[in-house]
């Protein structure tokens, strides 16, 4: 994968940790499991019971 760009791949979230966009994670390819904020692959890898409790805050975020 080639250098990470900061706003396109990636950003500081306002405590200074970065956070990956799903404009990266779809270049990856696949969903790494560790339940990023803006995985695009539904979390598919992430274990139970995290995986079900990110899917709720997702699904209450949209609304």
């Amino acid at each position: 994968m080639n250098e990470l760009v900061e706003g396109e791949d990636f950003y500081y979230n306002e405590n200074g940790y970065v956070v990956l966009t799903a404009k990266y994670h779809l270049q990856k390819g696949r969903c790494c499991g560790n339940g990023c904020k803006h995985c695009p692959y539904a979390y598919i890898n992430v274990p139970e019971p995290k995986r079900s409790e990110l899917c709720k805050t997702v699904l209450t975020d949209s609304k």
